[in-house]
């Protein structure tokens, strides 16, 4: 499947003339792959962790947030697939627009597949579809070894995110201590009232 297949539901859930988000499809891959994660005020509060596999954002809804504690195993909810161009984005979707609220992009970097069988590296694609990423995630704010494990039948939908234990490890919670935009330095409220 090619970057615009995978983007049919993502079109399809959206009006590009009434919302900000990108319609993509043009940006190239990046040399390294990136990762971003935004917290999104929507209709339920939650932050969205995606990565850059095979020409696209493979997205994921995290209901608390990313943790840094490997003692956190946190539910990680597939959603559809996003134009690498998303990986910038930060604003208001609006009202009647799916996923309508504000976006902060809380997050964002470079990662490192880490996953391998028989020695040997296993390409990012093939690890998603087997259902068990590992990488190093070089961002502004969380860094360190990382895994997505698929738990259950594929049709069963979630994953766990989980930190590895390693030097970058942490008990605090990051989401607290570090709540700002990477972007802007703005708060999520700031951005829901429009504040410039």
């Amino acid at each position: 499947m090619d970057a615009d297949d995978s983007l049919t539901d993502y079109h399809a859930k959206r009006h590009f003339q009434h919302t900000s988000e990108p319609a993509g499809g043009q940006q190239k891959a990046s040399k390294i792959p990136v990762f971003i994660v935004q917290q999104h005020h929507s209709s339920t509060h939650h932050y969205d962790f995606r990565l850059e596999i095979d020409g696209t954002l493979k997205s994921w809804a995290v209901p608390k947030g990313p943790s840094v504690n490997p003692a956190n195993k946190r539910l990680a909810i597939p959603t559809e697939d996003h134009p690498l161009e998303y990986a910038s984005f930060e604003g208001i979707i609006p009202h009647g627009e799916y996923g309508a609220g504000a976006v902060l992009l809380w997050d964002s970097g470079t990662y490192q597949n880490l996953k391998e069988i028989n020695g040997e590296p296993l390409p990012t694609i093939e690890a998603y579809l087997q259902g068990h990423l590992t990488f190093k995630l070089n961002g502004k704010k969380l860094k360190g070894d990382f895994g997505l494990i698929r738990t259950g039948k594929e049709k069963d939908k979630r994953w766990l995110l989980i930190k590895k234990t390693d030097s970058e490890a942490a008990e605090g919670d990051i989401l607290v201590t570090k709540p700002l935009s990477v972007a802007s330095g703005k708060t999520i409220e700031q951005i829901e009232i429009g504040i410039a």
